[in-house]
């Protein structure tokens, strides 16, 4: 008897059907993700039982590390760093704080994660590379918090422009699990004086075995 022979046929899938659906997914992601820009500083912020959170929007952050020596080992001084998330907003800030830069200076430093240099000190900071601006924020930034001439610091004249462009920011205040108390005091004395004492603490949650 002879063999029975089966005939092949070629298995089509339509694949239009999960295409879309990758396709959807690709640009709901893309849409809804928020990317993450890195800080001029490491900050690791203490752990807290607190599950209250920062709004996401119209924020104005105040970022405050502990000053450390060439081998990384704290001194005891902290440095302040600011960010605001509307780059609009942050616009108009720095026009107030520095009128006289050119239109190539301020969209570089509506490009930076954060700022944190003197105003006296923009022009030049803004003139230098990418590689040296990250290089001397790390070593050397930090708004100043002392007053001038018994008037506003720089830090409370920085926080006044961004409320004068938008009356409804929010205050976060983000600082280093080993920042000095004294720094940490420093800002918020900054912020009473200046009528601000509403103001969110950046923690992270701690576990249920830590608590």
């Amino acid at each position: 008897m002879g063999k029975v022979k089966v005939k092949k046929s070629d298995i089509w899938i339509d694949m239009t059907p999960m295409s879309d659906v990758m396709t959807l997914l690709l640009t709901f992601f893309m849409l809804t993700s928020t990317f993450v820009k890195n800080e001029p500083v490491k900050v690791v912020t203490p752990g807290s039982v607190s599950e209250i959170k920062v709004p996401e929007n119209g924020v104005l952050t105040i970022l405050v590390s502990p000053e450390k020596d060439k081998a990384g080992r704290p001194t005891g001084e902290g440095r302040v760093f600011m960010s605001i998330d509307n780059t609009d907003q942050l616009g108009k800030t720095l026009n107030t704080m520095a009128p006289n830069l050119n239109a190539k200076q301020i969209e570089t430093f509506k490009a930076e994660a954060a700022f944190g240099v003197p105003v006296g000190k923009l022009s030049e900071y803004l003139s230098m590379s990418t590689q040296n601006r990250a290089k001397y924020l790390s070593t050397q930034g930090g708004i100043p918090l002392d007053s001038i001439k018994g008037g506003m610091s720089e830090f409370q004249q920085w926080v006044d422009a961004a409320r004068n462009v938008n009356q409804d920011i929010k205050i976060a205040l983000k600082a280093d699990a080993a920042t000095p108390y004294k720094t940490v005091k420093k800002v918020m004395s900054e912020l009473q004086d200046m009528d601000e004492s509403h103001y969110y603490m950046i923690t992270q949650l701690k576990k249920e075995e830590e608590r």
